[in-house]
């Protein structure tokens, strides 16, 4: 028989993650954003730019996780990354560059709390933000194309956070 939130009894959890969005506008995304940050029982979520369409578009696609995740939205990502490592946060952003550790060998700390920072969907984490960040992982690619969708890749940066916590 197949389970569904009615018959399945899954654990809940929060993590203390707690995932940046570095202008990421596209209202589909946002949706499923609040919906694997809901799964993956995430801290907060924080969507950083002057433009963040929270309207039906975005609420078609998040099927009402906009109500149950603890989220903010401010304009500036640069000051949200200073205020989470002010407060001990160890910021990692996803993104593949020529200094980038891959997820595979990642090893993320246990003992403080984690802001997962993720970029644009067409510039990625502004080098601005890549500065402040502790470290920067990407995840590895086998196919012609060299960038993944950010809510793709933000799911498996969770899932492999969260195993790691567990």
């Amino acid at each position: 028989m197949q389970l569904n939130h009615y018959n399945t009894n899954f654990q809940q959890r929060t993590f203390p993650i707690t995932v940046v969005c570095d202008n990421v506008t596209n209202a589909p995304n946002l949706g499923s954003l609040f919906r694997i940050c809901d799964a993956f029982g995430v801290k907060e979520l924080i969507l950083c730019g002057s433009y963040i369409p929270l309207g039906r578009k975005m609420t078609k696609t998040s099927r009402a996780t906009e109500n149950v995740v603890n989220y903010q939205t401010r304009e500036h990502v640069i000051d949200v990354v200073a205020e989470l490592k002010s407060n001990n946060y160890y910021c990692v952003a996803l993104e593949i560059t020529s200094i980038s550790e891959s997820i595979h060998n990642f090893g993320f700390p246990n003992k403080q709390p984690i802001a997962l920072i993720v970029g644009d969907e067409n510039f990625g984490v502004s080098d601005d933000v890549l500065k402040l960040c502790d470290a920067i992982i990407h995840i590895p690619m086998y196919g012609q194309n060299s960038s993944m969708n950010v809510v793709q890749a933000t799911n498996i940066a969770l899932y492999e956070i969260t195993k790691q916590l567990i």
